[in-house]
């Protein structure tokens, strides 16, 4: 059924915006986590007698999100289908804000000993419940308010909040790493980042309130379409596109995660990297991950996005047999083919993933196979690369990434056919 045709009840910018400007917010504070838990975390929040265990303990915690990705998807999700989009996102956006923001007010193990890993690690399962329901809703938001032949374009903006988050985050890590040095830096600075969140999740709920509902929901509700518990159909009608969807997203998490997380900590600790150098190479990759994710959207509307996705996995699969020579020899071409990869993968994610689920069970269905992917294939990527790293040398990095990819492949093979 094709219900994303009608014409928007707003106007694109407006739309486009909202959507955009969510995202990166939920980003922006899901990477400032990321950003800590590299450089921060591991010396003030867990013991510091075993600098290698506390940065695996800090990874654990990272970890945590991924975990409650999917309850937020389940839970936003079941609102989403059945309240709306609209109001779903505004709490979505509250969870995530507060739960960062109390990241910064929190007191260090020094200071409260056992009890601070305890709450750092509730703060950022908050931290996964909202952006659980976040992605999903923003990407409906604009794919539903979509013209004919123009959804992996409207698709793609929510999916630019990645990169835009990331820059900020870093940006604002580098800048204090290099204006207040290392001892105020970690006494008081990396606070700011956390509590900067507030401004930002204002202007965010400011948007979002002044939206309707996307004429694809208000279709399906006119048309009693609307479903008791979506979670329950998706897992029981839809158990294929759940499947799929899940695995088609498997490679873009951990590409993504190996060339953030994981490369920043490998750079700085067994690369002579130092903190600020590969952060500003970090910086230029997501400047191509930017600018791809526009092109691949534009190609996924001439060509398909299934098409599309197959191209990036390819990519993957090649960049992760080159994954540990070429980190050896150049970080920032490492940095910038990586990105590059990332984005073409990511922009018509989020609209190939949304076109596996009819619209009473999107919301839930597209939210879901985006956050367990989440699980597999990036809460224990920082982890599972450190540890296959360490143990048989970097190059099993890339063939665990490459393994990533022939699993992304035969999901895209064997997904269903399109329901919108």
């Amino acid at each position: 059924m094709r219900d994303a045709v009608a014409a928007p009840t707003h106007s694109p910018s407006r739309v486009l915006f909202a959507s955009l400007i969510g995202t990166t917010i939920e980003f922006f504070d899901f990477y400032i986590y990321a950003t800590a838990a590299v450089l921060v975390f591991p010396k003030l929040f867990f013991p510091a007698s075993d600098s290698a265990t506390a940065t695996l303990q800090s990874f654990a915690t990272f970890a945590l999100a991924f975990v409650a990705r999917p309850i937020g998807s389940a839970l936003f999700g079941h609102f989403g289908d059945r309240i709306g989009r609209k109001a779903t996102l505004v709490a979505a956006l509250l969870t995530m804000g507060i739960s960062t923001v109390v990241i910064g007010l929190l007191p260090t193990y020094h200071q409260i000993g056992l009890i601070a890993p305890v709450l750092l690690a509730l703060c950022r399962l908050g931290q996964g419940l909202g952006l659980g329901g976040e992605w999903g809703g923003a990407v409906l938001l604009a794919i539903e308010n979509a013209p004919p032949g123009k959804r992996a374009w409207y698709g793609m903006f929510p999916q630019l909040g990645a990169p835009l988050g990331f820059l900020a985050a870093t940006s604002l890590f580098l800048w204090l790493t290099e204006k207040v040095g290392d001892a105020a830096f970690f006494a008081w600075g990396w606070r700011v980042p956390f509590l900067a969140s507030s401004a930002l999740v204002l202007i965010g709920l400011w948007m979002r309130l002044r939206l309707t509902e996307t004429p694809a929901f208000a279709r399906a509700m006119a048309k009693h379409e609307r479903v008791k518990v979506p979670m329950f159909n998706v897992f029981a009608q839809h158990t294929r596109a759940l499947i799929a969807g899940t695995f088609a997203a498997l490679a873009t998490f951990v590409i993504f995660y190996l060339m953030t997380v994981f490369a920043l900590s490998w750079a700085t600790s067994k690369l002579n990297y130092s903190r600020e150098t590969f952060l500003i190479m970090q910086m230029v990759g997501v400047l191509f991950f930017a600018l791809l994710i526009p092109a691949s959207a534009w190609l996924a509307d001439k060509r398909g996005g299934h098409f599309t996705m197959i191209v990036a996995t390819v990519l993957i699969f090649v960049f992760g047999i080159a994954y540990a020579p070429l980190f050896a020899h150049s970080g920032m071409l490492f940095m910038v083919v990586g990105m590059c990869i990332v984005g073409i993968t990511y922009g018509p994610l989020g609209t190939v993933l949304a076109q596996m689920f009819p619209t009473a069970v999107r919301y839930t269905g597209a939210s879901l196979a985006f956050n367990l992917a989440g699980i597999f294939g990036a809460s224990l990527a920082p982890y599972l690369a450190t540890w296959l790293a360490k143990t048989y040398g970097l190059a099993y990095v890339g063939y665990y990434l490459s393994a990533a990819a022939v699993l992304t492949m035969l999901a895209l093979w064997a997904k269903p056919r399109e329901a919108m």
